[in-house]
């Protein structure tokens, strides 16, 4: 923590991250035990590593698996990637080898409201300027690759359409990594005809691609152009689906992704190994970091701790449910971050930097709900309070309270003020919930089977998850799951997608609503990934900027040295 004050003024995450004693790259692979032909180095403090690392340690015993979720969030978010980087730094810290796994930040949020995905105070992962703005290029490669489809869309079409091609019924959209709202709708084709067919387009942004949900759940780089080629892009004259790989551009797609597929490798500010790769969004995907780094991290410690995007009705649901059963994952215990002011924002609380005992106490039954829904899948749940300087012992102590009362493990955190150091107590926490799942003769299970209709697993999420009484399916919705039984696709896992505010579809109802239902109002197919998406309310993908976006305070001078990142 000496790095942490400056004259006892309080550094910001940049100027911690750029007066941090970085390792080489080439140290950090040594340590988990990776030799000169495992990686490639990005520069000094970057790294891809090579999948023939997987195949050469196919007979290891998988190390234990922590799954970091939490509350439903405040609009900046609760410190889940903080609390994900804290939790591995004190577990090499206290003497058990871990890695942590996380997602590459989008540059929509880093220079939007929300800021980067790279930790935050004394628990980040370095080089923090790097790792928000572009990389290793995956990001890019992903956009490129996505785009190479959406191009050969229109120019099949310019060349006499011979797939018959639907011009109103093209379900592919364009991407940019950025957020740009006047891209959500737009026109392409306009001019003359050499310009290709007028039609209505829009773009997403890139962490919404169905791309990036192929690239994190492909187990090798076949895989991956095999999932990419089942991608239904557009329908037909007749109301048939078309797919990439009639396009024959598969090969080409993939080829575009064979460095990105690689895990990227980091470190955190206490030079502790981190896997960085693949970041799809939270609502429209399953929001969590490459399958491929998840195994690597596996295979390469004892301990890895990953996090699932948003809370638990959403990141960690996801996980559970698709990520973890495609992947043939065993997760071994469920973190929740919880933090005193996320909580007041759910008891009504409007002034989150006061002490108000009242709102913390109405504000708990969000907390009860994520911690009863996790419990469904047979695994402990460790309660991680991610303290910040505002919160009062008095209320961290109604939080500790609340969790023995439900018979759960519960921490004090403060990892953000002094990283490892601070996170001995939840070691010890997440120790003991290990010790406890080893012994039970309960074992992690998904929520849903895959053989229930496509109704049924909808409903089974809405009412067990969130809470719903039930679950109103829009006649296009209805019409949609009619298609995808009809084409043999009723047998895949369900990605809700719907607000993070919220428990329910209606981001305006906090703590714990009751009383409410679920609307569907249409069902996408993502082929390729292997999932279903259920469309619960007005999800945007491609967000815009706020009225004050974060790019308004990032800078550089003339040395490179930039600032304002957060």
């Amino acid at each position: 923590s000496d790095v942490y004050k400056r004259q006892d003024v309080r550094m910001t995450d940049i100027e911690i991250a750029q007066n941090a004693k970085l390792k080489k790259i080439s140290e950090i692979a040594e340590s988990i035990g990776l030799t000169e032909d495992d990686f490639e180095p990005y520069g000094k403090y970057k790294a891809k590593v090579s999948l023939e690392v997987l195949k050469k340690n196919a007979g290891k015993k998988d190390g234990k698996l922590i799954l970091m979720t939490a509350v439903t969030p405040t609009p900046p978010g609760e410190g889940k990637s903080t609390v994900t980087v804290g939790l591995t730094q004190a577990l090499n810290k206290f003497g058990y080898k871990s890695i942590a796994a996380l997602r590459e930040p989008s540059l929509g949020p880093v220079f939007g409201m929300k800021g980067g995905a790279a930790g935050g105070g004394m628990s980040q992962v370095v080089p923090m300027e790097e790792i928000n703005l572009h990389f290793t290029g995956d990001i890019h490669a992903i956009s490129a690759a996505h785009n190479l489809i959406s191009a050969c869309i229109d120019n099949h079409i310019h060349f006499g359409n011979e797939l018959d091609i639907d011009v109103n019924n093209i379900t592919f959209k364009r991407v940019l990594d950025m957020n740009d709202r006047n891209l959500r709708s737009i026109v392409v084709g306009l001019g003359p005809k050499v310009n290709g067919v007028p039609r209505e387009n829009s773009f997403q942004i890139t962490v919404a691609s169905e791309i990036m949900a192929i690239f994190c759940l492909a187990d090798s780089i076949t895989d991956l152009k095999e999932r990419i080629g089942e991608i239904v892009f557009a329908y037909n004259r007749k109301g048939e689906m078309l797919k990439v790989k009639q396009l024959n551009i598969q090969g080409a797609v993939a080829a575009l992704l064979k460095d990105a597929i690689k895990p990227n490798l980091v470190q955190t500010l206490e030079n502790t190994p981190v896997f960085i790769h693949g970041g799809p969004f939270a609502n429209i995907a399953h929001g969590c970091n490459s399958l491929l780094a998840t195994k690597m991290a596996l295979k390469l410690s004892d301990y890895v701790v990953t996090e699932a995007g948003f809370a638990a009705d959403l990141g960690a649901e996801k996980f559970l449910d698709i990520k973890a059963r495609l992947g043939k994952l065993e997760p071994n215990v469920i973190v929740i971050v919880a933090t005193v002011r996320a909580l007041k924002h759910h008891g009504g609380d409007k002034d989150l930097k006061s002490e108000n005992i009242e709102t913390l106490t109405k504000g708990l039954v969000n907390l009860e709900k994520h911690i009863e829904s996790m419990q469904k899948y047979n695994l402990p749940v460790v309660v991680a309070i991610n303290k910040f300087i505002t919160d009062t012992d008095a209320e961290i102590q109604v939080i500790k309270d609340f969790c023995a009362k439900m018979d759960v493990e519960v921490a004090n955190c403060e990892i953000w003020e002094k990283g490892g150091e601070g996170g001995k107590e939840l070691v010890e926490k997440v120790m003991n919930a290990i010790e406890k799942n080893e012994k039970s003769d309960k074992k992690y299970t998904p929520l849903y089977d895959l053989n229930l209709s496509i109704q049924e697993k909808i409903e089974k999420i809405a009412k067990e998850i969130y809470g719903a009484d039930g679950v109103n399916f829009a006649p296009k919705a209805l019409n949609n799951i009619k298609k995808y039984v009809e084409n043999g696709y009723d047998k895949l896992p369900i990605c809700i997608s719907k607000t993070q505010k919220s428990l329910s579809d209606n981001p305006d109802l906090l703590g714990r609503p009751t009383g409410f239902t679920i609307t569907i109002n249409e069902v996408r197919l993502s082929a390729g990934a292997g999932f279903l998406v259920a469309m619960a309310g007005e999800i945007i993908d491609m967000p815009g900027l706020p009225r004050k976006p974060a790019a308004e305070l990032i800078d550089i001078d003339e040395n490179g040295i930039i600032s304002g990142l957060f």
